[in-house]
Formats: structure tokens, C-alpha cells, sequence
């Protein structure tokens, strides 16, 4: 391989790995702040609970 595609591919990697960063941390910014509101809204509470509360108002 000659010098100057040695340096392309050298500079195609460094840039792809710069974009991979990149992506983890606003992929992890997401997911964070998506779990931490559900958490907020109480969507992760006893679910079972809330089944039953259901199943009883449909028997009355």
C-alpha cells in the first residue's frame, strides 16, 4: 500500500471510531433519560398490583 492510502485509511478509522463515541454517548443519553422518566412516572411500579385493581373494578 503506498504512504498516501495508508494515511486515508489511517484517517477513515480515527474518524469512525471518533463517530462510534459519538453515537454511544447520545444512545446512552437517550436510553437513560427514557428509563429514568418511566421510572419517574411510576410505569415500572408493581405492575400486578395495578392488574388486580383493574380485574376487581371490572367484577363490581
Amino acid at each position: 500500500m503506498t504512504e498516501q492510502a495508508k494515511s486515508v485509511a489511517q484517517q477513515t478509522e480515527e474518524r469512525l471510531e471518533s463517530l462510534a463515541d459519538t453515537v454511544r454517548e447520545k444512545f446512552d443519553k437517550v436510553t437513560e433519560a427514557t428509563f429514568r422518566d418511566r421510572i419517574k412516572e411510576g410505569r415500572f411500579a408493581d405492575q400486578g398490583d395495578q392488574a388486580r385493581a383493574e380485574t376487581e373494578r371490572k367484577q363490581d
